[in-house]
């Protein structure tokens, strides 16, 4: 655990608003041990809310926007020990964003009540949510490459946040993949993971929305190189599954900050 913090501390993770939370995160995973396969409740919600600011609140006084933004972190602090949250900076990357907070939580009910709480501050009463995504984890039914034959029904837990950026897309399958013999889709993402292990210095996630929102799925890709995204999106398009993606858009390019450092980007 030491090891593990001190590594997000090096690479700049705001440990004091995720530390807290990580050692929880730490405590059950000890404890699924324990439980039997078909249990369900150690899946991660995982939500992503980006935010924009209306262009009042940069009019208002200095010192006032000051004490918003300290209030906002605060709330933020204060959920930390139920809610992991990671914070990311869009100003000057997208014209209808300017902050991202990646949330992974056991229950929807805290998400919902943690974003209650947001808005209830002043700064809450400035902002809008243009784009918002929710998902959960889940193992792949495919056989994918070390976990060949070896999968486990409970979920893998989800490690965010060790790189300075972050490409954040949903995508939507079209209705004529799942309807693909089995073994051909299975080959088809084996072709796909083999042209994502190319690019080394960037780590991806999946995770499901199916029956959650409008998206399949949501795709996150983290890496310190923006240059190996894009090499590597223009290799997947190449591939056999490219040609039943029926939409991977809007995509958001992120830069990590602490949660104090994102505020203070946005004025």
């Amino acid at each position: 655990m030491r090891a593990e913090l001190e590594e997000m501390r090096v690479s700049g993770v705001p440990v004091t608003i995720f530390g807290n939370w990580l050692r929880r995160r730490r405590l059950n995973c000890a404890r699924s041990q324990d439980m039997t396969p078909s249990k369900e409740n150690r899946r991660q919600f995982v939500s992503f809310s980006f935010y924009r600011v209306s262009p009042e609140w940069r009019r208002l006084p200095q010192v006032e926007r000051a004490e918003h933004r300290r209030e906002f972190a605060e709330v933020i602090r204060r959920w930390s020990e139920q809610v992991g949250v990671l914070g990311y900076s869009l100003v000057g990357l997208r014209a209808d964003c300017d902050f991202l907070l990646w949330r992974i939580a056991y229950s929807l009910d805290e998400l919902q009540e943690m974003s209650a709480h947001l808005l209830r501050t002043h700064l809450g009463g400035y902002i809008q949510k243009p784009y918002s995504y929710l998902s959960m984890t889940r193992r792949s039914k495919y056989m994918i490459g070390s976990d060949r034959g070896q999968h486990s029904e409970l979920p893998a837990m989800l490690k965010p946040g060790g790189c300075k950026y972050l490409f954040v897309f949903p995508m939507v399958r079209t209705r004529n993949w799942y309807v693909l013999p089995f073994e051909e889709r299975e080959r088809m993402v084996h072709e796909l993971t083999r042209a994502g292990h190319e690019f080394t210095k960037a780590h991806a996630n999946v995770m499901y929305s199916f029956g959650l929102d409008d998206q399949d799925f949501v795709i996150t890709v983290e890496t310190d190189e923006p240059s190996e995204m894009l090499e590597r999106v223009l290799r997947l398009r190449e591939s056999d599954s490219s040609t039943y993606v029926q939409r991977d858009t809007p995509n958001f390019t992120c830069v990590r900050a602490t949660i104090e450092e994102m505020l203070e980007k946005i004025g």
